[in-house]
Parts: structure tokens; sequence; C-alpha cells
């Protein structure tokens, strides 16, 4: 290995997908000097997540670039999921009451284009080998590639270095070389293989979609992508074949035929793959100045389509935390409070997606019999799946909060009305893009400080309802204080500014 001299940057991202690029697009925009790796030597156009839920959208939204992903495929406000029984998200307490059906190459190519304005460095064709951390910093071992393979992976060795960045966060997906570098397990089990997606064109589409039909010989479902194109998700039953083995258009054909009677005239497979679903999860999200967001500390079925948006949840929890630490606004401690929060959503997305994935797939007179008794109880009592879709959304995901909290602590902050003031935000997610703490006060609440604002790092602004209710919320989002008698001195935010929930 090349000998190192001066720090590469502050904060390596590994691995240029979701989760890695809306991290380093938080860090560059929060003044943070952010280096991302990626092993591809060039970007992919193939997809395998297409579900971008309602809390991810507020979160681009939040990054000013919601409208643009929206552009680029079809909001889905209802979806059957068996029998005559519906998932109808268009009630969602949202701007977006719905999932955006679009290729995650869109998802990518938006957030990377973010974080290139905001100044992140994208390294591509660079593998990581390995690593080693001090008290001070993390050395990573990199070999950069020359050339280009056609799936988009680098080949052609052009050196090796050693980097160096005092914080590095893998996002380097599920067979991380971040996670085995530092001997982290990654327990867990395959629960459904052989699963297929083929990206297609479709002569006579079904009238309504996103369709999902179980039968004998398996499980289809159809998505559209908005631009002519259609996701196909297939499993035959009876037929387990390993991850690489080519998937022909007439396979899809085939079972689609087998699901609705008609493969709808799918022609012209753009793209087809094989995959195994597996069940895992890190035990820990944090090994000293090392961390892992997304695939890298957690894979689950792809039923709900929660991947990907549980990813760029991950790094819109540790960006603001890495930004806050680095510029000497908290100390190392509000790091900890990354696994605290996140692991227990992960393991929460492992469970109601693996529980989604076997009463989709299960067969047994018994189930089936369970299917047709709790659809007809959905269709009639349609606020049964409340609970479970503010759940797959994002939206009824919180925080812990400290004993005898406000009950809207650790919760998501909505979308509130601000009072209106000359070039200011009108409604509380435009706040938040400056990255900051906001508190939030009733109308006719005391004048603003300006200089407490400084000092404490945090925007005040005026909600536009009658509510008497104040607020104070994390840069990501989420209600750190809340007060229902108006009160306005009562927020004890911290000169540090940047203090977990368990410390407010």
């Amino acid at each position: 290995m090349t000998s190192r001299t001066d720090p590469t940057a502050d904060v390596l991202v590994i691995g240029a997908g979701p989760t890695g690029l809306l991290l380093a697009g938080d860090l560059a925009a929060a003044g943070v000097r952010v280096v991302l790796l990626e092993r591809r030597a060039r970007e992919s156009n193939l997809t395998r997540a297409f579900a971008v839920h309602a809390r991810t959208l507020e979160m681009l939204d939040i990054r000013s670039v919601a409208e643009q992903l929206l552009a680029t495929g079809v909001l889905v406000s209802s979806a059957r999921l068996f029998g005559k029984a519906r998932l109808d998200l268009s009630g969602l307490p949202s701007r977006f009451p719905g999932v955006l059906i679009t290729p995650q190459y869109e998802t990518e190519r938006v957030l990377e284009e973010r974080a290139v304005k905001h100044g992140a460095e994208i390294r591509r064709g660079t593998e990581v080998l390995g690593l080693r951390q001090d008290a001070d910093g993390v050395d990573v071992d990199v070999r950069t590639h020359t050339t280009d393979e056609p799936s988009g992976d680098a080949s052609g060795s052009g050196g090796t270095a050693t980097l160096r960045a005092r914080y590095v966060v893998g996002a380097d997906g599920v067979r991380s070389t971040v996670r085995q570098a530092l001997g982290i397990p990654f327990p867990g089990k395959s629960v459904l293989r052989s699963i297929m997606l083929g990206d297609v064109r479709l002569a006579a589409p079904p009238r309504e979609m996103p369709v999902f039909s179980n039968v004998a010989e398996g499980i289809c479902l159809i998505l559209p992508f908005g631009d002519g194109w259609y996701r196909i998700i297939a499993w035959e039953r009876h037929s387990e074949v390993p991850a690489d083995a080519p998937v022909e258009l007439e396979d899809l054909r085939s079972i689609t035929r087998a699901a609705f009677g008609t493969d709808f005239g799918a022609h012209d497979a753009r793209w087809t793959s094989r995959f195994h679903s597996d069940e895992r999860q890190a035990p820990r999200y944090r090994d000293g100045r090392v961390f892992l967001a997304g695939d890298a500390a957690h894979v689950h079925s792809p039923a709900g389509g929660m991947g990907m948006n549980a990813g760029m949840q991950d790094a819109a929890n540790l960006g603001w935390k890495l930004a806050a630490v680095l510029a000497g606004r908290a100390d190392d401690a509000l790091l900890d409070t990354y696994h605290d929060e996140r692991h227990p959503v992960g393991a929460m997305v492992v469970r109601l997606s693996g529980a989604l994935l076997r009463v989709a797939v299960a067969d047994s007179t018994v189930v089936r019999g369970l299917r047709r008794g709790a659809a007809a109880v959905l269709r009639y009592v349609p606020r049964m799946t409340r609970r479970p879709a503010l759940l797959v959304s994002g939206l009824g995901i919180r925080y812990p909060a400290p004993p005898g909290a406000h009950a809207l602590t650790g919760s998501r902050a909505p979308d509130l009305p601000l009072v209106e003031v000359p070039d200011g935000p009108t409604r509380l997610y435009e706040a938040l893009r400056a990255g900051r703490y906001v508190q939030v006060l009733p109308r006719g609440a005391a004048p603003r400080d300006p200089v407490a604002e400084r000092e404490r790092d945090v925007i005040t602004v005026t909600r536009a309802d009658a509510r008497q209710q104040s607020l104070l919320v994390r840069p990501d989002g989420y209600v750190a204080w809340a007060s229902d008698d108006g009160a306005t001195g009562a927020v004890r935010m911290p000169p540090a500014g940047a203090v977990p929930l368990s410390r407010v």
C-alpha cells in the first residue's frame, strides 16, 4: 500500500447506492468534507428497488428534490392485497399519500446530482480492500480500477492506496466489505429463493395496478414505472434454481399466465434477474469510528418495498449527527444514538416484511381461509389497515423518548403550515432545509431572538394553525421536545445544539 499523507476526507462513505448518496449529500450540504467511494466504474442503469414511500418522499422534500423524483414515476395511492382487499394509502397524513413507483437508478441520479452540487466528491472504480481505525481516524485500503465490464463493475487494476478519514460509513450492501473488515456478524437466513425480476413492455396492461396474485404455481406482482415499462416480480412455488441462473422472458410469461390467466402481451424485456430473499441484521451499527447503513446493516424480504427506504432513513438519521460532532456542536456520544434509534427500526422492518412475505406466499388451506377472512374484514373495515400503512410508509416510525416526555417526542413532525414572513419558509419542511433544529412556536408567541438562534444553531418559526403547541424539531424531522401550553421559554435547547432525544 502506498503511504498516506494528509487526510482524504472528514467522512468516507463506501457505496454509491441511494443510502450512500443521500448521506454524502447531507454531509456535503452541512459543510463536511466527504468522499464517496464506489466499486462500480460507471453508473448502473439496472434497478432492484422501485418503491419510494411517503416518509422518504418527505425526506426528499426537506432536501428540495421530491418534485424532481416524482416526475420520474407514478404515485400509487391504492393497491390490491389479495382477493378484494385493498390497501388504501390515499388517507396517509402526508403531502405524498401513496408510494412512488420509479426505477432505483432515477433515485440514484437525483441524489447524486444533489450530492455533487453540494460539493461531495465521488470516486468510481474504487474498491475497498480493508480498513483499520485508531483513536483519531480510520485508514481505508483501496484499489482503483480502470475499465468497465458490461455490468458496470470495474476491472483492471490502476493501483492501490490508503485513504484516511475521521469517520467511515459502510453503505456497501449485503456483502459489505466494511462489515466484514470489522468482523461484525450478519446472522439470519434465506426465506425465499429464486425470485425472478423483469422489466418488460406489456401489449395489454392490466386496467388497475399494482396487481398481485397467489396461485398454486406461485406468486406474481406487476407494477408500472409510468414510462411504458413494467416490473414483474414472480416466484415459482416448485422450482428452485441458483440465483445466478438466467431468467428468460418465457419464464416470466409462464408464471404471469398462471397467476392472471394472461401474460398481458409481455415482450421486449430490457433487464431480468434472479435473487434470494434473506432476513439478516447486524447486531451493532457502530464500531468506533465506523458505521453501517442500509443493506450493509440489515436486509429483508422485498414485501412492502421497504428496503431502500429504510437505508435512506438510516442516512438521514446519521448525517446530521456526524455533521454536528464534526463541527464541535455535540460530543461523540451523540453518534451512539444512531444505533439506538435505527437498530430497532431495522428489526421492525425485518419482522414486518417477513410477515407480509409469508402471508403472500403461503398456500395451505388454513392460510387461504385466513386470507379470505382478512380480505372481508379489510374490505368493510378499512381503518384496520391504517397501522400497517403507517409503518410500511415510514410515517408511523418513532424513536425512543425519555420517561415523562411529551407524547409527540420521538415522532415524525408533520409538515406544519407557517406564518409567512418575507423570504421565509411557508411550511415546516422548507424551514428544515437549512439543516438545523427548528423551534415551532404558536401564533402570537414572543418575538424571535436572532442572537439566541445563532448561539443555539436553531431556527424559530411560527405555526399558522390555531394549535397552541410548541415543538422543537430535529434536523431529520423528528420531534425532540413538545409542549401543549404554548410555552416558548420552556424549550430546553442547550448551546451544544445537537442533543439526542434521550438528553432533551
